[in-house]
């Protein structure tokens, strides 16, 4: 009799022994330098799924290269609002941004943009597109002509590809 509880009591130490704590994945901080076009230091708009995913491993989604999605390629984290697209080489920043932006656009009026980025290349009535040193930056603005949407890539105004 001793044996067994013996043995059950080593058995179920074993099995509690062997538990492992799960930690939950912690994401950094979203820091934006829009005038460098880098986020969190590193990641550009050239970067490849896997390098995004390795520093900022919290995604809510993910698309590989050369997949038949609509877009291409790309790494979503749809709780931050901020959307990576691989193949055409930006990366988009919606209004519920949750993050730190090196220029404050976001919310920012239409005529005070200037004093941050210049003139824009391109003036449309919903948005602008300005000529930045990695390639372009383009503001969407709202009805209140405030920043709506960013987004940023290292093609021209000429070559770039956005996904609808």
């Amino acid at each position: 009799m001793k044996k067994t509880i013996v043995s059950l009591v080593a058995i179920l130490l074993c099995a509690v022994a062997s538990a492992q704590l799960k930690t939950t994945v912690k994401c950094p901080d979203f820091d934006i330098d829009i005038l460098d076009g880098i986020v969190n230091g590193s990641i550009l708009p050239t970067s490849t799924v896997g390098q995004i995913k390795l520093n900022l491993p919290c995604f809510a989604g993910f698309e590989e290269e050369g997949t038949s999605a609509p877009c291409g390629g790309g790494v979503f984290y749809k709780d931050k609002d901020v959307y990576f697209y691989t193949t055409h080489h930006y990366i988009e920043i919606g209004p519920a941004f949750k993050g730190k932006l090196s220029i404050p656009l976001m919310g920012a009026p239409r005529n005070g943009i200037f004093k941050w980025l210049g003139a824009p290349i391109i003036k449309e009535a919903d948005w602008e597109a300005f000529r930045t040193a990695y390639g372009i930056l383009i503001l969407y603005y709202n009805k209140a002509s405030k920043v709506s949407k960013i987004q940023f890539s290292t093609e021209s105004a000429e070559t770039i590809h956005l996904c609808e």
